[in-house]
C-alpha cells in the first residue's frame, strides 16, 4: 500500500482548511470514501479494530466494578446504587444482574468478623478496588497502543514508535482522550438510564432530570468529538496536518458509531435469542460487539483523513501496482538481472 507522504502548501506552512475543502470537492465524496475503503482493507483494519475492540472490552469491566467500588469504600454507597441500575438497564439478559450485584456490593459490605478480620478484610477490598484500576487502566493503555500500530499501518508507516516511546504516549492519551472518550461513552449511551438511576437515588427533580436529558448529547457528542481528534492527531506516527483536515474522518467516525451502536443496541433488543443463546454471557457478547464496531469506526475515519492527505499528494490509488496479479507490488520486485545475480551458484561454477 502506498504510504501517504507529509504534505505542506507551496510556502511551508500547514494546509489550512480550504486546502482541505477545495481537495475534497477535487476528487468527490464518492471517490474519496471508495479509496479509503481500499486503505482500511489493506491497511488490515479489521484486524487492528478486533484487537482494539478486545482491549476496550478488557478495560471497560473492570473499570465499572472498580470504580463503583471505590466510591463505596469512601462511604458513597448512592454512587454505587447509580452505577448499578444504570448496569442492570443498559446491559442485556438476565444473568448480568450478577454484575450488578458485584458493583452494588463493593468491597464495603464484607462479612462482619472480629476486629482482625475485618480489618484484614477491609485491606482486601481495597486491594482488589486499585487492582481493578490498575487493570483497566493498562489494557486501555494497551488499546491506544493496538490504535497507533493500526493507524500507522492506514497511513502507511510500517513500523511503530520504539516501545517506551509507543506506550508512554499511549499512557498519556488513555489519561486525556480516553477520558474524554469515556465521558462522551457513558453520556450518549448509558444517559438515559443514568439519569433515571440518579432521579430514583438522589430525588433531583423532573425539571434536572429534564435538563441532563437536553444537555448530555451536545456534551457527549462534543466530548467525543475531542477524543477522536486527539486520537487523530497523535496516535498516528508521522506528522499530522492540522486540525480541518482531520475533521472530516473525525466527523465520519461520530456518525459510524452512532449509527452502528443504535444498530448494536436495536439488534440486541429485538433479537430475544440473543439473551437465550449466551445466557449470563449476553452483556459481554454485547459488549465486545459494541467495542469491535467502535474500533471500525476508528479506522474508518483514519482511512478517511489519510486518503484525503493522499490525494493532496497526488496519491489517488492507494495501493501499490501488481500488473502480473502475483500478489506482489512491482515497486518490490527485484529486475531480471538482479534475480538472476541472486540465483544460487553449483560449486563448478554454474548455474544450482
Amino acid at each position: 500500500m502506498r504510504a501517504v507522504p507529509v504534505t505542506t502548501d507551496m510556502d511551508g506552512d500547514t494546509l489550512s482548511a480550504d486546502d482541505a475543502w477545495h481537495t475534497a470537492r477535487r476528487i468527490g465524496l464518492v471517490a474519496l470514501l471508495r479509496d479509503a475503503l481500499v486503505r482500511f482493507r489493506f491497511g488490515d483494519g479489521f484486524s487492528h479494530a478486533r484487537g482494539f475492540a478486545l482491549q476496550l472490552a478488557l478495560a471497560i469491566v473492570p473499570l465499572v466494578i472498580a470504580g463503583s467500588g471505590l466510591a463505596t469504600a469512601v462511604g458513597a454507597e448512592s454512587v454505587a446504587q447509580v452505577v448499578a441500575q444504570t448496569v442492570v438497564a443498559v446491559s442485556p439478559g438476565a444473568g448480568d444482574q450478577l454484575l450488578a450485584d458485584v458493583v452494588a456490593r463493593g468491597p464495603a459490605e464484607l462479612p462482619e468478623e472480629s476486629g482482625g478480620d475485618d480489618t484484614r478484610s477491609e485491606n482486601v477490598g481495597e486491594f482488589a478496588v486499585a487492582f481493578g484500576l490498575i487493570t483497566a487502566f493498562l489494557a486501555m493503555t494497551s488499546a491506544i497502543a493496538q490504535l497507533e500500530r493500526g493507524t500507522n499501518r492506514i497511513y502507511g508507516t510500517e513500523r511503530d514508535r520504539p516501545f517506551l516511546r509507543k506506550y508512554t504516549r499511549a499512557a498519556v492519551l488513555t489519561l486525556t482522550a480516553g477520558s474524554s472518550l469515556g465521558l462522551g461513552l457513558v453520556l450518549i449511551i448509558a444517559g438515559g438510564p443514568l439519569g433515571d438511576a440518579v432521579e430514583q437515588v438522589y430525588r433531583w427533580g423532573d425539571v434536572a432530570e429534564t435538563v441532563f436529558d437536553v444537555l448530555r448529547w451536545p456534551v457527549g457528542l462534543a466530548a467525543l468529538v475531542v477524543a477522536v481528534t486527539v486520537l487523530f492527531r497523535h496516535s498516528p506516527r508521522r506528522h499530522q496536518p492540522g486540525l480541518s483536515w482531520l475533521a472530516l474522518g473525525a466527523g465520519l467516525t461520530v456518525i459510524l458509531w452512532l449509527a452502528a451502536s443504535g444498530c448494536v443496541a436495536l439488534y440486541v433488543a429485538v433479537s430475544g435469542d440473543f439473551s437465550d443463546t449466551y445466557g449470563p454471557l449476553a452483556g459481554i457478547m454485547a459488549l465486545l460487539l459494541w467495542a469491535t464496531v467502535t474500533g471500525v469506526a476508528l479506522l474508518l475515519g483514519i482511512a478517511v483523513a489519510a486518503q484525503l492527505e493522499g490525494a493532496r499528494a497526488g496519491i489517488g490509488d492507494p495501493l501499490l501496482r501488481d500488473d502480473d496479479a502475483d500478489g506482489i507490488p512491482d515497486e518490490l520486485q527485484p529486475e531480471p538481472q538482479d534475480r538472476q545475480s541472486a540465483e544460487p551458484v553449483a560449486p563448478d561454477g554454474g548455474r544450482a
